[in-house]
C-alpha cells in the first residue's frame, strides 16, 4: 500500500512539472510571436517623413515632432531651433 502512495506521489509531481513546463514554453512561444509581429509592423508600416535639417527620410514612428517640422534625432531638432532663433528677432 505504501508503494502505491509514493508512486502516486511520483507521479503528481511529475504531472504537476510537465504542467508547469508547458505553460513557460507557451509563454515563451507567445512572447517570442509578439516580438516578430512588431518587428514586422515597424519594418512594413509607418510612413516615411523627411528630417528638417539633414533631408534624411525616417519612419514616422521613430522621428520627433516640433512646430509641425519632422526630425531624426535630437541633435537635429536642436541645431534647427537653434538657427530659427536668429530670424525670429529679425
Amino acid at each position: 500500500m505504501n508503494l502505491l502512495i509514493i508512486r502516486l506521489i511520483i507521479f503528481a509531481a511529475l504531472f504537476f512539472a510537465g504542467l508547469k513546463l508547458y505553460r513557460m514554453y507557451r509563454e515563451w512561444k507567445l512572447d517570442r510571436e509578439e516580438l516578430l509581429e512588431s518587428d514586422d509592423t515597424r519594418q512594413e508600416g509607418g510612413q516615411m517623413v523627411r528630417c528638417s535639417w539633414c533631408k534624411v527620410h525616417v519612419p514616422e514612428s521613430d522621428a520627433l515632432r516640433e512646430k509641425g517640422e519632422w526630425f531624426c534625432s535630437t541633435a537635429h531638432l536642436d541645431r534647427y531651433l537653434q538657427e530659427q532663433k536668429p530670424e525670429e528677432k529679425e
